[in-house]
């Protein structure tokens, strides 16, 4: 069981989750080409994903996963809102929010989240009383949030922004109040407040969805250190090169990229 990171950013997003014997792509904001190569950096290869889970339809989260999947023939799922608004080519089971389904014996949980999306959703995944979650694109944090991502093992957790360098950047006036309003992204303060109030010893976290534009790692890493004591490990995934495994790194099944299944 453990987590993983292809990138992490406004440029491309992929989580890679494995539990239950099954690894999980939650998004996928990648070209083929760089999905391979990431995926090849993680020792894994497209025919080792038992899914793609989609967030939403924002192309970050998305612009990749047509092709890998009609490639590789990966079952996707997604919200019917996130179908109805994704690319015309896109096909994938939908699935209702906060209404939990299975996919090869792994309970996926699609948490419903507050972002300026069509039915944005984030994802908790459970198996043998193990815990796993992904929680990006957020602009709040709701109650419901918090009961949902409590008591997680591994958590990939948005930090997106500094306000004072959201503020004070280069983007829109449109563009700020967007990313810094209620349906937008967490800021770096919303983030930690998140993460004290869920925090605990057995706890693995990766910090990700780190802005270029409007954060600093070394921002980041100074804010969440006073909660190192209070977790198992705390990471940080980077657009470029996201994040190795966190946890234990699951078997291959020894498929190559050039396979059609």
């Amino acid at each position: 069981m453990g987590v993983a990171s292809l990138g992490s950013g406004s440029r491309g997003n992929g989580t890679l989750v494995a539990i239950g014997g099954s690894v999980f792509l939650v998004d996928c904001g990648f070209n083929l080409k760089q999905t391979e190569q990431r995926l090849a950096r993680l020792q894994l290869s497209p025919g080792d994903l038992s899914a793609i889970l989609v967030s939403h339809e924002h192309s970050d989260h998305i612009a990749g996963v047509t092709a890998l999947s009609h490639r590789y023939g990966i079952p996707v799922f997604a919200s019917y809102g996130t179908l109805k608004n994704g690319p015309k080519d896109f096909s994938c089971t939908p699935f209702d929010g906060d209404v939990p389904f299975e996919v090869e014996g792994v309970v996926v949980n699609p948490v419903v989240v507050p972002h300026d999306a069509r039915e944005p959703t984030q994802f908790v995944l459970q198996h043998d009383g193990m815990k796993i979650g992904v929680l990006s694109d957020l602009g709040s944090v709701t109650e419901h949030v918090v009961t949902q991502f409590s008591d997680c093992d591994y958590l990939l957790l948005e930090a997106n922004h500094d306000r004072a360098m959201l503020q004070r950047g280069s983007y829109p006036p449109a563009l700020k109040r967007r990313v810094g309003g209620d349906h937008g992204h967490l800021s770096n303060t919303q983030a930690f407040e998140l993460l004290e109030r869920i925090a605990h010893a057995g706890l693995h976290v990766v910090i990700g969805h780190v802005s270029e534009q409007n954060n600093d790692l070394n921002l980041v890493e100074s804010l969440f250190a006073p909660l190192r004591p209070q977790l198992a490990s705390l990471s940080i995934a980077t657009q470029k090169e996201g994040q190795q495994w966190i946890g234990e790194q699951p078997m291959t099944r020894q498929i190559s990229f050039d396979k059609v299944i």
